[in-house]
């Protein structure tokens, strides 16, 4: 048994598991749409162009980032569990009005709101699953999260393939993919009730006493040190901290902004392209819609695979280090893709097999060591009175990103072809070095850290 899971009693991995649902439905609901996407572009159904497609798979990333910018507040206000169990109902309502929707505009509308969940979950549980955590035990928990959200992918895949391949002839299969997703999400509800409120909000709310039993039960070792750390965090907290606040402070200023580059490096990578458009990107390498679908299958349990093992790897490593080292792997993966693809050297059986298995190494990569460290960095580098703000805008920045490159990759595929979308990721990868060298300091952001929690 690893160290981190001795150090944790059963109430609180069963509140990482909990938490972590709210992960694995963000997976979830962003990779259904691989291949669902499919069978509602056939012309019997809602018949998407590759604009209508575009359309049809951003709109709920622009919920998300909506979600993800009211998420601070709303926990703030309401508490971490109350918010999880609202987003819960949220995505369980959304999900069942996709399904039924009979034209693009209404699932466009239906997965807007679908976003609204997903974003707030993305910025929620990393958050409450930090809060909740002793410290020897914090990182392996909020890796959890990201754990979760690669099996929610992989569980949206296996059910897309296996639905896809035994009622690939009825068009309206893709209904039951998009309302399969119901069913984490009355999980997610049915457990939140035994959920435990963060003891740093109770803190927040001025509410000791009870925050002394969270962190007994949640079996914190010093729980005095963490009360008094916690109270003289909060110390400082009385008065709000606005906007302009944070905007005519340098060290909140720089912590803001740090957390917006660290989102926006997270989507320009472009896992996305291949989360939500995997299927089609198959295909047009040489693969039947089963093949395609059950290859997705093969790319999410190397995903999972990596991102259990990564995630591991990121607990005892320099952070920042290993941020740039994924971001690496992922230009030279990607840089391999756009060149099988860009020479024609090779058969077409054997191009598609080195592309499924440099998808598959590029997805392991980003998995496993780019995507937990995004969510590890956002979770510990913002002090808690400015937590909710900072952490916010940061996620909605990687909604806003892949909003965008969501809605304009169809488009891209037919402009530029597949090859020359690999090469421009690849060199994005690639600046995205730059930017973490230069921009996000370790050490500045430490010294950041520090200023703000003592109100300097």
């Amino acid at each position: 048994m690893k160290k981190s899971q001795r150090l944790q009693n059963s109430f609180l991995k069963y509140c990482v598991y909990t938490i972590s649902l709210g992960g694995f439905l963000f997976g979830y609901d962003t990779g259904v749409i691989n291949g669902a996407l499919v069978f509602m572009s056939k012309p019997d159904q809602l018949n998407l162009s590759p604009t209508t497609q575009g359309i049809a798979s951003s709109s709920l990333v622009i919920g998300a980032c909506l979600g993800a910018l009211g998420s601070g507040r709303v926990a703030d206000h309401l508490g971490r569990k109350q918010t999880l169990r609202l987003i819960a109902i949220i995505f369980t309502v959304a999900t069942f009005l996709c399904a039924f929707s009979f034209n693009y505009w209404l699932v466009s509308l239906f997965r807007f709101i679908l976003g609204i969940a997903v974003g707030g979950a993305s910025s929620l549980s990393p958050m409450y699953l930090a809060e909740i955590s002793p410290r020897l035990v914090r990182s392996h928990n909020v890796n959890q999260n990201a754990i979760f959200i690669v099996l929610g992918q992989l569980a949206a895949f296996t059910v897309n393939a296996i639905l896809g391949s035994i009622w690939g002839n009825w068009h309206d299969i893709w209904r039951i993919m998009v309302l399969s997703a119901a069913v984490p999400s009355v999980a997610l509800w049915i457990g939140s009730f035994r959920l435990i409120s963060s003891p740093k909000w109770l803190i927040f709310k001025q509410k000791p006493h009870q925050a002394r039993k969270v962190v007994n039960r949640l079996g914190f070792r010093d729980e005095q040190k963490f009360i008094d750390h916690s109270k003289q965090e909060m110390s400082q907290s009385q008065k709000v901290i606005s906007w302009s606040d944070i905007f005519n402070n340098y060290f909140m200023r720089y912590l803001l902004f740090s957390g917006v580059m660290i989102g926006f490096i997270q989507q320009i990578s472009g896992i996305n392209t291949v989360m939500y458009y995997g299927t089609i990107l198959l295909r047009k390498v040489g693969l039947g819609v089963d093949a395609a679908l059950y290859a997705n299958i093969f790319i999410g349990v190397v995903s999972v695979a990596a991102s259990i093992y990564g995630t591991r790897l990121t607990e005892r490593s320099n952070h920042h280090l290993m941020f740039v080292l994924g971001l690496l792997g992922n230009a030279a993966f990607l840089l391999i893709l756009g060149l099988v693809l860009k020479t024609n050297l090779f058969s077409t059986g054997v191009t598609n097999v080195l592309v499924l298995l440099t998808l598959a190494l590029f997805l392991a990569n980003h998995q496993g060591i780019v995507s937990p460290i995004t969510w590890l960095l956002l979770a510990e580098i913002f002090p808690q009175k400015i937590k909710g703000k900072l952490m916010s805008l940061s996620t909605a920045t990687t909604w806003i990103t892949n909003f965008v490159i969501s809605l304009v990759y169809p488009q891209l595929i037919v402009v530029l072809g597949t090859a020359w979308i690999f090469f421009l990721f690849a060199i994005t990868n690639g600046l995205s070095i730059l930017f973490v060298k230069i921009f996000v300091n370790q050490k500045h952001l430490t010294t950041a850290y520090r200023q703000v929690a003592q109100n300097k």
